[in-house]
């Protein structure tokens, strides 16, 4: 295939969706079935997708495809000369993998809304809105500059906010879209500002273009504390799009929206924007950088699941869920784990994806229920279902011969790595904490739903599986959680030969002394970067930290499930009286950690007081001088006009009377005749000898 043609491919996959969206929000009300066009082109984009990833994988593994014009041309610009501002688009093997995940995970959940979201009052809308969603993502995807990354970044956070938003007659679901759009703003600023700085010292928003001059040693403003606050700032964009603390709070409540929105958005695709941003930037952060990114990953895992080992909507579990893996992919980003990072974010996005449809179908058989306190049983009436939520429970706790074992045991050998050669231990020590956490809570999950006896018999009992409409994207999603596509041996020390040998460790550009020491490569040349070349140390700390790694997250992750089952299916120990045991602890996890209080107590009364005090200060101040303003204006307009009246107009009127009163005296002078004026001159002269007397 050539260059050309794979440029036209992408093209077409990322306009599809937006003609979709297009075409049924405008006569969506006029044509009921329209949605089947929009779940057309979306099946078309997906197999384009495919097409495009096997001939790019499989004849052209080592080049990437990059196309772009000139959109706008500043001549002579103050300072900066000409500035050419370019559109184009990247593909390379990170692109073509996610175009992939990004499409089919859409399609399936266009499929299974069909039957899910059916009997909504707006139907076709959904589907647009699914579609413009899937639009904005494939851009943040293909772009080959952060200027276009940055506008698609802001359309999936309005087609998040849209779909979120869906029921936007229920209060809970208009709060929780306002929620995710506005804290994804906070991020988005610190990402904007970020990209202003690479613009002001690079003149070029192409990624390539950048990371070239910065290779060169041209670094921003010529300091390296500029450089890693650039990479911080960027990173800040992730932080909002993939709910890393402390902007994770949006996250969870987005799960008001519905359910397949859930899965396509806030499980696979959007929240991963975060992850896909930082590998994109990955060659120019700094050691600095990495820490900080390495810390805020862990962190947010490590907050994420304690949260979930008590939540009992079974959404809820499952969001906090995603922040804590989400956590994971970024901590192994800050680590240097490039490759098992983006492992995961694929692996996850399928058995979460699963894993969200699956809750979808209990909801649905369920009617609406979502504790899981109130469920129970269900795996005699959802077989299907059980099966692949099991399914994906199983990778996503890391159990051998899954998906989720590959990429988790990657991301653990590389935090182990990282804490043995730069003494940050702590890190590894979170990352297997909260392997065994995961394990707990996802099957607490599983039990409490699927297993033991139904405990709300009414509900229970009109209860019976989905159609196979709903079902068979579940049964892909956990077939794609099974270890046989990614590598014919799990037990290997590399990540398989699916990621291996298709993505690489793109060489770092940064100066030498500000990367971590066994991070270091010798930088190329050009604008293209080859595979990173890392140190003897590094090699071998990794080989070495595999099987460690591998033998405590299979004995941890056991440990997680054994303790499951002792609580919740065979009740060796009662749960709910070590909750009451440890109800300060219990309590700060049911509540999230306070943290929606704390923001409330804070941000939120802070921005509110703030909002009474500018309130007081434009309506007794700034009001309070506009009406003084406004009523000094009257008064010297008062004094003026009674001033011009009897002062200014007196004056000019008595001049005016005066001139007729003399002119109707003298006017009785004028006779016309000349005798009369004869006898007015001689007595003029007569009176002025009498009283002017002449020398």
């Amino acid at each position: 295939m050539t260059e050309s043609l794979f440029t036209i491919l992408s093209i077409i996959i990322l306009f599809l969706p937006l003609l979709g969206f297009a075409v049924v929000l405008l006569l969506g009300k006029r044509l009921p079935k329209l949605y089947l066009f929009e779940i057309a082109v979306i099946s078309i984009t997906f197999l384009l997708s495919v097409i495009v990833m096997y001939f790019k994988l499989a004849y052209s593994i080592d080049r990437d495809i990059i196309a772009s014009f000139n959109w706008i041309t500043i001549g002579a610009a103050p300072l900066s000369g000409v500035l050419n501002i370019e559109l184009g688009i990247k593909i390379d093997n990170v692109t073509v993998i996610m175009l992939f995940v990004v499409n089919l995970i859409s399609m399936l959940v266009h499929i299974f809304s069909i039957e899910y979201m059916r009997g909504d009052i707006r139907y076709n809308r959904y589907f647009a809105y699914l579609g413009l969603f899937t639009f904005s993502m494939l851009g943040i995807v293909v772009t080959h500059n952060l200027l276009m990354m940055y506008i698609y970044w802001e359309l999936v956070g309005l087609s998040s906010y849209l779909l979120i938003g869906h029921w936007f007659e229920k209060k809970s679901a208009a709060d929780a879209a306002k929620k995710a759009f506005i804290v994804n703003r906070i991020g988005d600023i610190g990402m904007f500002i970020g990209i202003l700085i690479l613009f002001t010292q690079y003149k070029t928003f192409t990624f390539d273009k950048i990371f070239y001059q910065i290779s060169q040693g041209n670094i921003p403003f010529n300091s390296e504390a500029w450089l890693t606050a650039t990479g911080i700032l960027i990173f800040m964009g992730a932080v909002g799009k993939s709910a890393q603390f402390p902007l994770h709070v949006w996250l969870p409540d987005a799960m008001e929206g519905p359910t397949p929105v859930s899965a396509l958005i806030h499980a696979a695709t959007m929240v991963a924007a975060g992850v896909f941003l930082v590998t994109r930037v990955f060659v120019m952060l700094t050691a600095d950088a990495m820490l900080v990114i390495a810390v805020v990953g862990a962190f947010t895992s490590l907050v994420a699941a304690t949260i979930a080992l008590t939540q009992n909507d079974i959404k809820k579990v499952l969001a906090y869920s995603t922040v804590s893996q989400l956590g994971y992919m970024i901590m192994s980003l800050g680590v240097g784990a490039y490759v098992f990072a983006f492992f995961h974010l694929v692996t996850h996005a399928f058995f979460k994806a699963c894993l969200f449809l699956g809750s979808g179908s209990v909801i649905h058989a369920m009617h609406h229920e979502q504790d899981i306190r109130n469920m129970g049983g269900l795996r005699k009436k959802l077989p299907l279902t059980y099966a692949t939520f099991l399914m994906s429970t199983i990778a996503i706790s890391g159990i051998p011969l899954t998906s989720g074992f590959l990429s988790k045991d990657g991301i653990l050998a590389g935090t182990l790595a990282f804490g043995k050669l730069t003494g940050h231990w702590l890190i590894p020590i979170i990352g297997f904490t909260v392997a065994a956490m995961t394990a707990f809570y996802m099957f607490r999950l599983v039990i409490l739903t699927f297993h033991g006896k139904p405990r709300d018999h009414h509900k229970y009992d009109h209860a019976h599986e989905s159609s196979w409409v709903m079902v068979a994207p579940l049964v892909v999603l956990a077939a794609l959680s099974i270890f046989i596509w990614y590598t014919p041996n799990p037990l290997s020390p590399d990540a398989g030969w699916f990621m291996s040998s298709w993505v690489k460790t793109p060489v770092t550009v940064v100066p030498e002394n500000t990367r971590f020491e066994f991070m270091q490569s010798a930088v190329q040349g050009g604008e293209s970067h080859g595979e990173i070349v890392h140190s003897p140390l590094y090699t071998e700390t990794m080989h070495w930290a595999h099987y460690p790694a591998m033998i405590m997250s299979i004995v941890l992750a056991g440990f997680g499930i054994l303790l499951a089952f002792t609580l919740y299916q065979w009740k060796k120990i009662n749960a709910d009286k070590i909750a009451d045991r440890i109800k300060p602890l219990y309590n700060f996890s049911l509540n999230k950690w306070y943290l929606d209080e704390a923001y409330d107590a804070t941000a939120i009364s802070g921005t509110i007081s703030l909002a009474k005090i500018l309130s007081w200060f434009d309506n007794k101040i700034v009001d309070g001088a506009v009406n003084g303003s406004a009523w000094l204006g009257r008064f010297v307009s008062k004094i003026s006009g009674l001033f011009d009246t009897y002062v200014i107009d007196g004056f000019v009127n008595f001049t005016a009377f005066f001139s007729g009163f003399i002119g109707f005296a003298l006017r009785k002078i004028h006779t016309g005749k000349v005798q009369t004026y004869l006898v007015f001159v001689v007595f003029a002269v007569i009176i002025l000898l009498l009283f002017f007397k002449p020398f």
